[in-house]
């Protein structure tokens, strides 16, 4: 019971940084369709940003809550260049988008391979967050899989308020749930859309972040998780966040005991194979998106 225990934390901080993960790309490919594949690099920056921050501020600490701003506001800049450079002159070409999307992604990669080099750093985690929490029973929690878990659940509780609450947020709403009608009510959409992938690609940075805590960071830290958070976004319904909340964690946990109980890639596979029965089964995911459209 103990291993069930230790082994269902272990998959619910999986859980989380999928969802931190995925949180960016529900707002992107949920309202606008795209297939960003650069969207890993993103998430590459923000692990790079602490990293970078860390040589200037001593502590580790203090650096890390820095990076979270800093992070997010470079990401989300990143995203918004390439929305305005590139993919708004790409929205009725799917396929070339994420031709376009997968050559920038490689073009970062070599990027910061050429700044940083080609193998993996390591930054310093806080000391607060590099221990473990004894809950009884032989159950030990780590700190930093806590931290990342009430950082997730924060940024789902902030994007939750933002698409409830603010003007920003009705606007995102009308444009997702009929692009067409929003224009003629007199909204930006394209001004929505940038602003959209801004706050997405924020969030992106913000995962990065998070990982640092996980294990070493490189060119290609972004890229390891990605196919993952889309498959997040898939099963949970495009452009659901409740769906999207519920699949990250279920997906997680069942990685995480499966992988206990055979191999890191029997696990993989099987999960595949699920997630493939279940898109079968419901292939518009746990959620679907209620319209105005009369298409």
């Amino acid at each position: 019971m103990t291993v069930i225990l230790n082994q269902s934390f272990t998959g619910i901080s999986i859980g989380a940084v999928l969802l931190l993960i995925a949180l960016g790309l529900t707002l992107t490919f949920g309202q606008m369709g795209v297939i960003n594949m650069a969207h890993g690099e993103f998430i590459m920056t923000g692990a790079y940003t602490t990293y970078v921050l860390q040589k200037s501020i001593s502590g580790a600490g203090i650096s890390l809550l820095v990076a979270l701003p800093v992070a997010f506001l470079v990401a989300g800049a990143m995203g918004a260049l390439l929305e305005w450079l590139l993919i708004r002159r790409l929205y009725t070409r799917p396929l070339d988008t994420l031709l376009v999307t997968w050559g920038v992604s490689l073009m970062l990669q070599q990027l910061a391979r050429d700044i940083f080099g080609a193998p993996n750093v390591q930054t310093r985690a806080p000391d607060l967050l590099t221990g473990n929490i004894s809950v009884g029973g032989g159950i030990t929690l780590a700190n930093s899989r806590l931290f990342i878990l009430g950082l997730a659940l924060l940024c789902v509780l902030a994007l939750t308020l933002i698409l409830r609450l603010t003007p920003l947020g009705r606007r995102i709403r009308a444009v997702v749930q009929n692009r067409d009608l929003a224009e003629v009510s007199g909204i930006a959409t394209g001004q929505v859309d940038r602003l959209t992938f801004f706050i997405g690609s924020g969030l992106a940075g913000v995962a990065g972040v998070a990982l640092t805590l996980v294990g070493p960071i490189g060119p290609t830290t972004g890229t390891n998780y990605i196919v993952d958070a889309f498959l997040v976004v898939v099963v949970g319904g495009i452009g659901q966040l409740k769906g999207s909340v519920i699949t990250a964690f279920v997906l997680g946990v069942l990685q995480s005991v499966l992988e206990y109980s055979t191999t890191v890639s029997v696990a993989k596979v099987m999960v595949l194979v699920a997630i493939v029965a279940f898109l079968q089964w419901r292939p518009q995911g746990l959620y679907t998106l209620r319209t105005r459209s009369l298409a």
